[in-house]
């Protein structure tokens, strides 16, 4: 009898741990997308100030980036505020424009970065022919799908200037996976139309 109490008072204590783990892991992906979400709020706000004529308008006090476009796609009305610059640290909070590259409305390839299973999972369903608008502070472009692809990470040639208004909307491959990064990319190129 007391064998048996010990063997059940193991697997009780085995059971709590498991259960910690398992709330552990929960809570850690929800405060990812709680914070995703969270940014998109202060992102739209700023995104609000910026269009109202503010220049450079942080989202937070301590950001070192601003919103200097937002991304729509009319075919599923999904959007996003694009940031500017694209490192990882920005990438965390939403798209973001590759600043060696113009910004969306220069001349030359715009090119905007975004993670695939948050900001830029909605580039899955976008097929060639489909319009992606990007809203300025002061007008509205429209660019029209003309390629997707897939390419390894070392392929740069998809940041080159092809001598058009372009716009380059770039996120890892596959959209399942189930480890982060990898080393295909996901490339969407469009053309500007109007």
């Amino acid at each position: 009898m007391i064998e048996r109490a010990k063997r059940w008072g193991g697997c009780r204590i085995a059971g709590a741990l498991l259960g910690i783990f398992a709330l552990w892991n929960v809570s850690a992906a929800a405060y990812i997308a709680a914070k995703a979400e969270l940014a998109q709020f202060l992102l739209d706000q700023a995104w609000q100030q910026t269009v109202e004529g503010g220049n450079r308008i942080r989202p937070w006090d301590w950001a070192d980036t601003w919103p200097v476009a937002r991304l729509v796609l009319p075919a599923s009305g999904e959007k996003a505020i694009i940031l500017e610059g694209a490192s990882g640290r920005n990438l965390a909070f939403g798209p973001g424009h590759l600043s060696a590259t113009p910004l969306p409305g220069e001349s030359g390839n715009s090119v905007i970065v975004g993670h695939r299973d948050t900001h830029f999972a909605m580039l899955e369903g976008v097929l060639r022919g489909d319009n992606i608008v990007m809203e300025l502070r002061d007008r509205r472009l429209v660019y029209r799908v003309e390629d997707i692809g897939i390419v390894h990470e070392t392929n740069v040639a998809v940041l080159g200037d092809a001598g058009t208004e372009a716009l380059t909307l770039i996120t890892c491959y596959p959209f399942d996976a189930l480890d982060p990064g990898g080393d295909q990319r996901y490339v969407i190129r469009a053309e500007l139309q109007q």
